[in-house]
């Protein structure tokens, strides 16, 4: 059994209220800021920039607009989260299970998100330049209007992957099959592959 196998029900990940970051639990940052997020009294933004939160459980969690700059992440659970808007640049989020997140207009520049569990995953206008995905799992995965430049995509799984109305010029899609991904308008004649296009 694999390691995102063994995670992916829930076995070995931390709790929120059994991880601290500067002398608070991530339970009470995350309760501040689902305050501050609804303008409710006593609210905070969740700032938990290079936290070590490798292996939490963080399905579900509201990190809407959180610092999460150089946080480590490897190995979290992320499923069906709300990370739109958020910083997370330059974050270590290795082998991470993001499926079904939400991280719309989210800041990941420079981040490493190789081997993530990404399937479904809304990347619509992120900022993903020079991030690294290579082996990651991004079947569905939505990455219109997103900025890849120098991103590096080696071994993924972009079967179905949503593309349009992105730049590819600058990011490393070598040996990548984007046979059934859908491209940018004229990409697939230029770069000699068979690819749904925008019509």
């Amino acid at each position: 059994m694999g390691l995102f196998e063994f995670l992916s029900g829930g076995k070995g990940l931390r709790k929120p209220r059994k991880i601290r970051h500067q002398g608070v639990t991530l339970a009470e940052i995350l309760e501040a800021h689902r305050n501050h997020f609804l303008g409710k009294a006593g609210g905070k933004r969740a700032d938990l920039k290079e936290a070590d939160l490798r292996l939490a459980d963080l399905r579900g969690a509201n990190l809407t607009g959180a610092i999460l700059e150089g946080a480590i992440l490897e190995g979290a659970n992320l499923q069906q989260s709300k990370l739109s808007h958020a910083s997370v640049a330059r974050a270590h989020l290795r082998g991470a299970d993001l499926r079904n997140s939400d991280l719309t207009e989210a800041d990941l520049h420079g981040a490493d998100l190789s081997e993530v569990q990404a399937s479904g995953v809304e990347f619509f206008r992120c900022d993903l330049v020079g991030a690294d995905f290579r082996r990651a799992n991004l079947r569905n995965a939505n990455f219109r209007a997103a900025n890849i430049k120098g991103a590096r995509f080696a071994g993924a799984d972009m079967g179905v992957t949503i593309l349009r109305e992105t730049s590819l010029d600058g990011a490393d899609l070598s040996g990548v099959d984007l046979s059934t991904a859908l491209l940018p308008k004229g990409y697939g004649a230029t770069a000699g592959i068979t690819a749904k296009r925008e019509s």
